[in-house]
């Protein structure tokens, strides 16, 4: 197994990241050229196929690239990842396909069009976010991580040159702006090294390659529509569209540190996996200690700041009156800190091959989110947030729960790299 020292690590986590912090302004850059060119409404159709990006790169890009990095670490080389990686391609584009068919049949409610435009679009997001998870997770493999910062820039900068091409232009048709969000994908052409998976490793303890993605695509699915779907629900139970404006502002704001983390754990991966193929149960025992107190500890920190500075936060980045009382943007911060422990739990259950845990968690999270929603007599605002919160909170118990169970077998189950206990 490779190594890397103190000034390769401090490298590789400079370049994720800054390309995580870069990527996500990008994104919002993007966003911000297409309303600006077209204005509110002609956009809305952009608006929903740049939701769907968000859900198929949970979906899709985020459990292909971590499936790889663990696979490749777990066997030794890239022969498992070559063997299963037909199949794996199937059901992207059987996922692509329906998602296509459902948004043609939804067309006219979705992006108020009768063409087959924004459904084909559709499909090329899906295709286009598997592709980029095969790139990212073939980099993050080979240790390329500056490579994979890169990557993770190039996709949201090509889409932004596309839309201010366009905007220059003067175009002002919807389809083509939807377009240039496809065009980001252009961007794994620039790694084309990962075209070649090389035919090395063993099929030592191989476990079906399409279990464990489906697994982590339902489980970090769900995961994103509890961390997104705030504004949905509120609207759903009747929140004026201001509360609506404000929640998703609110929301957006105190998301920034999950977007950074969602790079910087391209390199969690691989570490994680090599503790459980190695048997070092008092190892991850301590990560998940670690985890643990710091989450408790940032809550604590993350309330005071939501508390005190969200609602003027929210004022100058959004604009007056885009505001939310000091007890929900406190919620939103718990709730977001939770959210990133989630991830770094969901990262662990990935290296451990657990991903059922992660539809369990969910799953389980749900109910008493309901039950708050359902049954408290809060206001439709009140709701929302605190549901949210609850969700997120209850997802890490139950996350934190899962590790604990799954702890004691990680010896028994791996046993591919000499299974040993710490010395």
């Amino acid at each position: 197994m490779r190594t890397h020292g103190p000034r390769s690590l401090l490298r590789d986590t400079s370049a994720l990241a800054l390309g995580s912090v870069v990527s996500g302004l990008l994104a919002y850059v993007f966003f911000a050229l297409v309303t600006r060119a077209l204005g509110p409404v002609p956009a809305a159709p952009v608006s929903v196929l740049w939701a769907w990006w968000s859900f198929a790169g949970a979906a899709l890009t985020f459990p292909l690239q971590h499936w790889i990095t663990r696979s490749v670490t777990v066997h030794e080389g890239e022969w498992a990842v070559r063997r299963a990686l037909g199949g794996v391609i199937l059901v992207v584009v059987i996922v692509g396909v329906v998602a296509g068919a459902g948004s043609w049949w939804a067309r006219d409610l979705l992006f108020h069009r009768s063409d087959a435009a924004f459904p084909a679009l559709v499909v090329a997001v899906a295709l286009g976010s598997g592709a980029m998870g095969i790139v990212r997770g073939l980099l993050a493999a080979r240790r390329r991580f500056p490579a994979l910062g890169a990557a993770l820039v190039a996709e949201n900068a090509l889409r932004c040159v596309a839309a201010l091409a366009l905007m220059v232009a003067g175009v002002d048709d919807p389809v083509a702006y939807g377009l240039s969000l496809v065009a980001g994908y252009l961007a794994i052409g620039f790694w084309p090294s990962t075209y070649r998976i090389a035919d090395t490793g063993n099929d030592v303890g191989a476990e079906s390659p399409l279990a464990f993605v489906t697994g982590a695509s339902v489980g970090q699915l769900l995961g994103q529509v509890v961390l997104t779907g705030g504004p949905v629900l509120l609207a759903a139970a009747g929140g004026a569209p201001a509360e609506v404006t404000a929640l998703f502002a609110g929301l957006a704001l105190f998301r920034a540190p999950y977007t950074l983390a969602l790079g910087l754990v391209s390199q969690l991966t691989e570490r994680l996996t090599v503790l459980v193929v190695r048997g070092r149960r008092e190892a991850l025992r301590r990560f998940r200690i670690g985890v643990v107190l710091a989450t408790l500890g940032a809550a604590v920190v993350g309330a005071a700041a939501g508390y005190w500075a969200g609602p003027p936060l929210m004022e100058l980045i959004f604009g007056e009156g885009v505001r939310l009382p000091g007890g929900l943007t406190l919620l939103i911060a718990v709730g977001t800190v939770f959210a990133l422990a989630n991830l770094v739990l969901t990262v662990t259950a990935l290296a451990r091959g657990r991903t059922g845990a992660l539809v369990r968690a969910w799953v389980v999270a749900a109910v008493p989110g309901a039950l708050v929603f359902w049954l408290s007599p809060m206001s439709a605002l009140d709701r929302a947030t605190w549901t949210f919160t609850v969700v997120e909170a209850a997802a890490f118990c139950w996350l934190v729960a899962e590790d604990v169970r799954s702890g004691a077998g990680d010896r028994d189950r791996s046993g591919l790299l000499g299974a040993q206990e710490d010395r």
